[in-house]
Order: structure tokens, then C-alpha cells, then sequence
């Protein structure tokens, strides 16, 4: 169970902001045969959309300072922004995992108030989908 814990936290950490990747972690424990590998992706999911869920959260909590002259985005563009992503641009979602790239996402679809049900999930299915091709990829280079 401390296995799926730590893939979990491991997972959530380098969906934010920090210098982390999971996928090697992944692969070492899908090669212990004592662990469920649907466990270790579904673990690694969830703990990699909620740590996108944190840069989201993080790009909502900008918005206080959006009325400060360091801001770099008046309030008037981030609303046609906002208006143009929420509409067009939520299927860029799917593409969070991306490293450095998928936290900028996840950060300015939460500046740009995206609802929560368009997020959650659009990563959900983007980091689960990516997942799965690893631990897929690792099964037919091992078999």
C-alpha cells in the first residue's frame, strides 16, 4: 500500500509547479509483481490531475492581484481571453501532461476561470490516457 502512496504524492508533485517526473518511478514499481498495475496507473492518475487541480486553484488565487499595476494582463483582455479559451481552447486540457508546458495550462485555464467541470475531466482523461501509453509501451518492450 505504501507503493501506491508514494506514486500518488510523486504523481501530484510533478503535475505542479515543481521539477518532478513520475514516469520513472512508475515504470520501476510496475516491474514489482506484487503490485497491481492498474492500482499504479490508476493511483498515478489521480494523483497527477489533482496536482494540475493545484496550478488551477493557484491561477484562480492570481486573479486578487489582477488590479495591480505589475499584473500583466488588464482586466479587459483577460475577459476576451477568457471568453475565447473557455470556448475554443478547453480541449487544451487534455494536453497538462506535457512537461513545463501542461502546468502553464493548467495555471492559466485557472486565470482564465474555466469551469471546474470542463477541467477536471479533460486532464483526468489527458493524464490517465498518457499513463496508460507507458506502462502499455513497457509491457510490449518487456513481453
Amino acid at each position: 500500500m505504501l507503493e501506491y502512496l508514494i506514486i500518488f504524492f510523486v504523481s501530484f508533485l510533478s503535475a505542479t509547479v515543481l521539477p518532478l517526473g513520475s514516469e520513472g518511478l512508475l515504470l520501476y514499481q510496475a516491474n514489482d509483481a506484487s503490485l497491481s498495475v492498474f492500482y499504479l496507473w490508476l493511483w498515478a492518475s489521480l494523483g497527477n490531475t489533482l496536482g494540475a487541480l493545484t496550478c488551477w486553484f493557484l491561477g484562480i488565487y492570481l486573479l486578487r492581484f489582477e488590479h495591480k499595476r505589475w499584473f500583466p494582463v488588464t482586466p479587459k483582455t483577460r475577459q476576451k481571453a477568457e471568453r475565447f479559451f473557455n470556448k475554443y481552447g478547453v480541449w487544451s486540457l487534455l494536453f497538462t501532461w506535457l512537461p513545463v508546458v501542461g502546468d502553464g495550462i493548467a495555471l492559466v485555464s485557472g486565470v482564465l476561470r474555466t469551469p471546474i467541470w470542463y477541467f477536471l475531466p479533460l486532464v483526468l482523461i489527458g493524464k490517465a490516457a498518457r499513463y496508460a501509453l507507458i506502462l502499455w509501451g513497457q509491457y510490449l518492450l518487456l513481453a
